[in-house]
């Protein structure tokens, strides 16, 4: 007899079947849940082997670059006399002025206005003749209306165009007045140079110097001269470059086991060297510019002493130390092929003159004949005469701007004084492809120029409709200045460029009691002072400008807590400890980095001003690090779509610099660093390398002891 079930073991072995069909499940999801940790894991090696490999070599073609750029200041001095004998020499000619000034050019008061058609008055509508002729009056009367008015409006243009023409015709009779003046005055130079006038030898030597093009930027144009008319012999003292125009550092190297560069000192004995015959080749550029000068045959010799200002060891005192001299003949010049000698043997053994042994020790040698020394009725022309742009007449040194832009070929104008709409010279390019018109504004300001006024300039250029604005000013910009005119028809030209373009066509200038200070430290002083205004007085240079600075904001996505912090570095290694600047530190001596709130929607931000920045510092480095008391347990996994907002110090946006993503372990990481390369400027590096020890772990790196 056959049992029946009553179904317990069915229900049974289906629940065990359940279980173990879960438990399998749940097996094959731990596995695949490793295996993709696994696959994760070896993609974010992969991509940090990759961030750090990217990494390195930015920093190795960093320095690289810096290294081609100590080559290339070497080599560019080793051929500094072959550049300066292909120029043109210095001609009278040069100096003369074109009889022509810009044509009269009335614009819309050229057209006459237009008369009313009286075909275009006729009457409309009226289904009876009484309606009709209501319409035909309307009409005419339309028509008379508009005739009247169109009468008034050109006996009104005419009325204009005449006193517009009779302004114009009256400046350009000053025009062409003070061009006769003025090629009057050269003839009459020429004539006194013949007749071998030492004041008129003195004068145009010294302009023949002074617009030479040979010499490169921040070479010194400082001369004191005398003409003995007796011998035909022309005297000359000529600062010569400090030994720091040969770079102390010889190259460059990038150092990944310790993420640090290392610079390799030029060999003394090869820096003097390279210094001796840098100084070998003035001395035989400043004959060469005298000589090929001397068109009409003033001179029988020259005597050339060549000086450093600079601290003499002997007294400890700033004075002028003559590390050179020589006595040249006409003729024994002459044989000379200066673009094949050895500057160091033609000037000690071709020339006979002195070279001082060790100039870079400042070791002195005795002048042969100083300006002093030459006889009565001899004059004097020191470089300290040219006039100083910052105690100048305000409608003098706009007229030296114009002047200067007549100078490059083009015609220039200064305003008036009242109701100029912001513009102080007018200027005119005839080049029918790159030409036009163009507005100058001019700023003798002494310390750096803000932005606003170049965004004022601009708007300026495009209600007048002209081609191109130009701001000179005697002192510089910053970065958000040149952040603001890039791509736009502007052109800023600091003092420093100034005084080398006036000098570069014969004008004179300089800038405070130096004969060609820098826009850098003459933007380190007081507040600003415009050309219609007095020059205020300097204060210390450490205080940064009040306007000029750029905010560098911090953007970023996630829920991590960040303190962003900044570091003032040469090298990788801070200036001083002073210099790391964080919330317990919010600025730097001096203030030119300073901790402030973000704007715009940054969530962090770090005011600077880069032209106050510490002359030692050559980087501006930024960190974040997670909040340890806001994320005490986070990490950077969630700091992603990061990046810089540069911005002007209205808050406007010039640039965005992306930045690294932040990684799931470390706590803190370098977001970039700004450099200062040669000229200057400052360019903007990525970083990318992450800490799990933290900001202690990062800024130790960089020589700051957390205790």
């Amino acid at each position: 007899m056959s049992r029946r079930s009553s179904g317990l073991v069915g229900v049974w072995a289906e629940a065990q079947r359940q279980q173990q069909r879960q438990r399998e499940a749940q097996q094959r999801a731990v596995v695949q849940q490793q295996r993709q940790q696994r696959a994760y894991e070896r993609d974010l090696a992969r991509m940090q082997r990759e961030q750090q490999t990217a990494y390195r070599q930015g920093r190795d073609a960093d320095a690289r670059q810096r290294t081609q750029e100590l080559e290339e200041q070497v080599a560019a001095l080793a051929r500094l006399l072959a550049d300066g004998c292909g120029a043109a020499p210095f001609r009278v000619a040069a100096l003369t002025r074109a009889e022509e000034v810009a044509p009269f050019e009335p614009g819309q008061l050229a057209r006459p206005v237009v008369m009313p058609d009286p075909a275009q008055y006729q009457a409309q509508g009226g289904w009876t003749a009484g309606r009709r002729a209501q319409a035909q009056q309307e009409a005419q009367a339309r028509y008379q209306h508009d005739w009247q008015a169109a009468q008034a409006a050109e006996a009104h243009r005419v009325q204009q165009l005449a006193a517009y023409r009779a302004q114009y015709d009256a400046w350009a009779a000053g025009q062409l007045a003070e061009v006769r003046t003025h090629n009057a005055g050269l003839a009459q130079l020429v004539d006194a140079l013949r007749a071998g006038e030492p004041g008129a030898a003195v004068d145009y030597f010294s302009a023949a110097l002074y617009a030479s093009g040979a010499w490169p930027e921040g070479f010194p144009r400082q001369v004191s001269a005398a003409f003995d008319r007796g011998a035909r012999q022309l005297v000359l003292d000529w600062e010569l470059p400090g030994v720091e125009v040969v770079p102390e550092v010889k190259s460059v190297r990038y150092v990944a086991s310790s993420d640090t560069e290392k610079e390799s000192a030029r060999p003394v004995t090869q820096r003097r060297a390279l210094y001796r015959d840098a100084l070998a080749q003035c001395m035989l550029l400043v004959l060469r510019e005298v000589f090929a000068a001397d068109e009409y045959g003033c001179l029988e010799s020259v005597v050339l002493n060549g000086f450093v200002d600079d601290v003499d060891p002997a007294t400890g005192r700033r004075a002028e130390i003559f590390l050179a001299t020589v006595s040249v003949p006409r003729a024994a010049f002459g044989q000379l092929n200066l673009g094949q000698v050895s500057a160091v043997d033609c000037l000690v053994e071709a020339l006979r003159g002195q070279l001082s042994a060790r100039p870079d020790q400042r070791t002195a040698v005795r002048p042969a004949r100083r300006p002093a020394d030459v006889g009565t009725g001899v004059v004097s022309h020191g470089g300290g005469e040219e006039p100083d742009l910052f105690t100048m007449d305000p409608i003098e040194f706009e007229g030296l701007v114009a002047e200067l832009f007549r100078a490059r070929g083009m015609q220039a104008l200064t305003t008036q004084r009242s109701n100029d709409g912001g513009v102080d010279v007018e200027a005119l390019d005839p080049d029918p492809i790159s030409g036009g018109r163009i507005i100058v504004q001019v700023k003798r300001y002494r310390n750096t120029v803000p932005p606003t006024a170049v965004r004022d300039l601009y708007g300026t250029v495009q209600g007048a409709g002209a081609n191109k604005g130009v701001l000179v000013t005697t002192s510089g910009f910053g970065p958000g200045s040149y952040g603001f005119a890039e791509g736009k028809p502007l052109t800023l030209v600091s003092g420093a460029e100034l005084v080398d373009l006036l000098h570069q066509h014969g004008l004179r200038g300089r800038l405070g009691a130096g004969s060609g200070g820098s826009a850098s430290s003459a933007g380190a002083a007081g507040s600003s002072g415009s050309a219609e205004g007095s020059v205020p007085a300097r204060r210390p240079a450490a205080e940064p400008s009040s306007e000029d600075f750029n905010l560098l904001g911090m953007t970023w996505t996630g829920a991590v807590s960040l303190d962003v912090c900044a570091l003032v570095c040469r090298g990788a290694r801070v200036l001083a400890e002073d210099h790391f600047v964080f919330f317990n530190n919010p600025e730097n001596p001096g203030s030119s980095v300073r901790m402030v709130p973000g704007v715009g929607g940054d969530r962090a931000a770090v005011r600077v001003v880069f032209d106050a920045l510490p002359a030692a510092a050559d980087r501006l480095v930024l960190v974040a690090a997670v909040d340890p008391e806001a994320n005490p347990a986070g990490d950077l996994g969630g700091f992603t779509s990061a990046a810089i907002c540069l911005r002007d110090a209205a808050g406007l946006e010039l640039d965005r610099l992306p930045v690294s993503d932040g990684r799931p372990g470390e706590t803190a990481l370098v977001l970039g660093s700004f450099r200062r390369r040669a000229g200057g400027d400052w360019d903007f590096v990525p970083g990318g390398k992450g800490y799990r020890g933290g900001l202690g772990e990062l800024v130790g790196e960089y020589g700051v002891v957390v205790a």
